[in-house]
């Protein structure tokens, strides 16, 4: 498989971004994730076109509070090598380059998973998957799609998607974000992306949504559900006000999840990144399940 690696010097001085680079190979590919601390595990889940640069607010009072924070770049993404075939990402194949990274490569147990976005797409499978390696779910403006019709506001983000090849990926944090960013934190997401080259599986995301009941990925995501339908551990929400594609979409988890009962589920001021919106009540959130 052809593939794409970001030259490291793309991420250098990048503003909050002062991790050690790690590394795991899954697939031939290889994998870059944040890993700090020691403690109850946290792994965070990013989505399109984001990458762990999302979680810079995220690690140091996880760390501090007796976290070990583990935060993927997914493969297409961030550091992480970047197959240039768009027919390379598929739903299931994220979902398996996920799964080896987390179960295998690293051998993560009693996760505690915060995810958004496709970060909860991939995330949420696994969990209904592989139940019994998870403690506890924080989820945030994400869906676990089954073949169901998805909200107009996404009809029209993979139109943009599919009619825009080099996506301008700061550019669209920024516009998905409720506070502006700096100039430099757009830079910074546009790190991983020297030229649209890189951008393959950026592209290949919304078209992959099970947005109806002859996509693949229903039976799989069907099935998950049925997990999650069984998940009696703690299944938390905290989603934005000011998503018009996900607004609304933590009532199905509140109501079908055992785990959701009894929760402190909140809903934040933010974007479709409340990552850069409501940082520290996300923190609070992952915390409450932890109990750190």
């Amino acid at each position: 498989m052809k593939a794409l690696r970001t030259p490291d010097a793309r991420f250098a001085d990048l503003p909050d971004y002062p991790f050690a680079p790690r590394f795991v190979e899954v697939d031939g590919l290889r994998l870059h994730h944040i890993d700090e601390g020691e403690g109850p595990t946290v792994v965070l889940l990013h989505g399109q076109p984001s990458w762990s640069y999302l979680y810079r607010a995220f690690v140091p009072p996880l760390v501090e509070a007796g976290h070990r924070v583990v935060a993927l770049d997914l493969v297409g993404f961030g550091r992480s090598d970047k197959p240039v075939d768009e027919a390379a990402y598929t739903y299931a194949a994220h979902a398996a380059w996920v799964r080896q990274a987390l179960f295998e490569a690293l051998d993560l147990r009693d996760i505690h998973l915060f995810c958004q976005d496709w970060g909860g797409l991939i995330g949420l499978r696994l969990v209904g998957l592989h139940p019994e390696r998870f403690a506890a779910v924080c989820a945030a403006n994400t869906a676990l799609p089954a073949g169901q019709r998805m909200p107009p506001a996404f009809a029209e983000w993979k139109a943009f998607n599919a009619s825009t090849p080099d996506l301008p990926v700061g550019a669209l944090i920024q516009r998905a974000s409720g506070r502006t960013l700096s100039p430099a934190e757009v830079a910074a997401y546009d790190a991983p992306f020297p030229d649209i080259t890189y951008k393959a599986g950026v592209r290949t995301f919304p078209a992959l949504v099970p947005d109806g009941p002859d996509y693949a990925g229903v039976a799989e995501n069907r099935k998950a559900w049925g997990g999650l339908m069984r998940f009696e551990r703690p299944f938390l929400t905290v989603f934005s006000d000011d998503d018009p594609i996900t607004r609304g979409a933590e009532k199905g988890f509140i109501e079908r999840v055992p785990g959701a009962k009894g929760q402190p589920h909140r809903v934040v001021p933010g974007g479709h990144f409340l990552q850069e919106d409501s940082a520290p009540a996300l923190v609070e959130g992952i915390r409450s399940l932890t109990g750190r």
